[in-house]
């Protein structure tokens, strides 16, 4: 299957991270010296995606100029004698990038932003969607975006999954994906009364198909959700119950978030080398 387009929701105010992210960004938390964000980019990259719609506060200018050229950097380098130091800070080549606002009132959840990207799809186009405050780290270099393509039938959807292990007390237990013996989604639970063995997150990374990507739209528009919020899972169960297909891949790589202090720390480590 040929999938070229990635909606990333970024919009996030990081209330764990407040006070700091009064100001910053929270897609741009550094792990090493990177950006959060900019780990799913390049997964998306190497997968073949050749143009990535970000769905950013209203406020949001740190994303936009992290991926666009600095000039008076770019000056100051040569001039210091630098010039190896420009590859680092070059744009991103052969990638065509949208930048969506998300009004910081009104509906939230993640099948908002999705929904608000959704013009930029194309009648009969599959689409991957991943949030921009997680990631999986390959150190062989592997994109999990190309795994969950690749695994994925042509015409089907796809969910990412992490199986976590049990040494895990880091990453939060919720979003557990349910599956049959073939591995086709039954259905996403984000608070299992009785948690799974083992546990497989939802990361909330997709491949949808046309028919799931509208759904999402429709569920938003029509003004249903769960406890007050817009699950992008919740109109998959209808259209499952009705015969279509969503298939689970299992990543390889390791999962990583930022979502709080504690597990940014973890992600620095992994990533820098100072634990596996």
């Amino acid at each position: 299957m040929r999938v070229t387009k990635a909606i990333i929701p970024v919009a996030g105010w990081g209330t764990r991270w407040l006070p700091l992210t009064k100001s910053i960004e929270k897609c741009m938390l550094p792990i090493g010296n990177r950006p959060l964000i900019d780990y799913t980019v390049q997964d998306c990259i190497k997968a073949g995606i050749t143009e990535l719609i970000f769905v950013v506060g209203e406020s949001s200018t740190q994303l936009e100029n992290y991926y666009r050229s600095n000039i008076q950097l770019n000056d100051y380098l040569r001039r210091s004698g630098n010039e190896d130091k420009l590859s680092l800070i070059a744009p991103l080549t052969n990638v065509k990038l949208h930048f969506v606002s998300q009004p910081s009132h009104g509906k939230y959840g993640t099948a908002v932003p999705v929904s608000l990207a959704a013009d930029y799809i194309e009648p009969g186009e599959s689409v991957i969607v991943v949030m921009g405050d997680d990631f999986f780290y390959n150190p062989d270099g592997s994109s999990e975006i190309q795994r969950l393509i690749d695994h994925t039938p042509e015409g089907a959807s796809g969910i990412l999954g992490a199986v976590l292990p049990e040494s895990d007390t880091i990453t939060g237990r919720y979003g557990s994906i349910e599956v049959d013996g073939a591995d086709n989604l039954i259905r996403v639970t984000e608070h299992p009364d009785v948690q799974p063995s083992p546990f497989i997150k939802n990361v909330s990374t997709y491949l949808l198909s046309s028919k799931l990507l509208e759904s999402i739209k429709q569920y938003v528009d029509n003004d249903h959700k769960i406890s007050g919020e817009y699950y992008i899972f919740a109109p998959f169960e209808p259209l499952l119950a009705a015969g279509e297909t969503m298939k689970l891949t299992r990543a390889e790589g390791i999962y990583l978030d930022a979502g709080d202090p504690k597990s940014w720390l973890r992600a620095n480590q992994v990533v820098m080398g100072a634990v596996a």
